[in-house]
């Protein structure tokens, strides 16, 4: 498979993941083509070691998408293979096997299909997937079956958006393109001439609170730059579900979930995520309280309520730095907001 070339694809003697910057274009393409198509989810990128790079959920793209998007794209990025190739790889090997993979892979619980591995220079960097409210194999009510077309022939959404954020040949990976494409449009052809799945998608317009989460994070990491360190960040909404995620490139790789946890401690409780212990009691009180809910929550500085009218209606995390510099970082971010 190849992906964009890039400075994560040189000759290195370590392992390198796909940058930042590449990773989020390959995201916003995801995006714009998401779109176009009428689709609501995530996308994410996960480098080759493993690592999340940066995800996006889209405006009513429902919560549950961005982590299964991101086990799609643990797997592509890990196994170095179409996320389809593994499913069917632990389909058909013996069960205890295939469940000991899954334990010992914790960011595999979802292996289905969609996720594709990123090349830069015949090496894998990253790997890139999508899921959510609507992103999935079938053909959406409505859907003009020229934009769902490539080469005249069926080219199911979930599969079309990654292959375009890649710039790759359409390939379906769920295998019953066809079997859909009749069950929408009967025996309906389109001309290989008329087909526009691949064609260029203007970009995403309707993005509005996309857009401000991606803002906020942006701000973060400036302010970050500022202060000379590197860190990860994330934007939750109210019930703690990934919006935005960013790791800045030279991040420790933990900032990712100290990032997400801190943010939606600060998102569930309405207070700094510092907080939790002075409003809960001790450590083994708020140890308690973190396995009670489902989003992972941290009780130490670095993530901040986001309110809106007095109402909390997001969190913001910053992780992989000092805790205290983190808050701090999280505080300047808002208030530049």
């Amino acid at each position: 498979m190849a992906g964009p070339a890039g400075p994560a694809g040189s000759a290195v003697p370590h392992p390198r993941d796909l940058g930042l910057a590449e990773a989020r274009a390959l995201v916003q393409r995801a995006v714009d083509k998401a779109e176009q198509l009428g689709l609501r989810g995530a996308v994410a990128v996960v480098g080759a070691t493993g690592t999340l790079l940066t995800a996006s959920r889209m405006d009513a793209g429902g919560p549950g998408g961005m982590a299964r998007a991101r086990s799609k794209a643990w797997i592509s990025a890990t196994q170095q293979i179409p996320s389809s190739e593994h499913l069917h790889r632990m389909t058909t090997i013996a069960p205890p096997v295939a469940a000991g993979f899954a334990q010992a892979s914790p960011e595999a619980l979802f292996p289905g299909a969609g996720g594709m591995p990123v090349s830069a220079g015949g090496v894998v960097v990253a790997g890139i997937a999508a899921s959510g409210a609507t992103v999935s194999p079938f053909f959406p009510d409505g859907v003009d079956p020229r934009v769902v077309s490539a080469d005249g022939k069926p080219a199911n959404p979930e599969d079309l958006l990654i292959a375009y954020a890649l710039g790759l040949p359409y390939a379906g990976q769920h295998g019953d393109d066809q079997k859909r494409w009749e069950q929408r449009f009967g025996d309906l052809t389109v001309d290989p001439a008329d087909s526009l799945g691949m064609a260029p998608a203007p970009p995403a317009s309707r993005q509005a609170q996309l857009d401000w989460a991606r803002a906020l994070c942006d701000t973060a990491m400036e302010a970050a730059s500022r202060r000379g360190v590197v860190v990860a960040v994330a934007v939750v909404d109210r019930g703690g579900d990934p919006v935005q995620q960013d790791l800045m490139d030279g991040a420790p790789a933990g900032g990712v979930a100290i990032a997400q946890a801190v943010a939606g401690a600060a998102a569930l409780f309405d207070c700094g995520s510092g907080n939790l212990g002075a409003r809960f009691g001790a450590a083994d009180a708020v140890a308690a309280l973190a396995a009670l809910v489902v989003p992972p929550v941290l009780g130490v500085p670095g993530g901040l309520p986001v309110r809106d009218g007095g109402h909390v209606v997001a969190g913001l995390g910053v992780g992989g730095g000092d805790p205290a510099v983190c808050a701090d970082i999280a505080r300047a971010a808002l208030d530049a907001s």
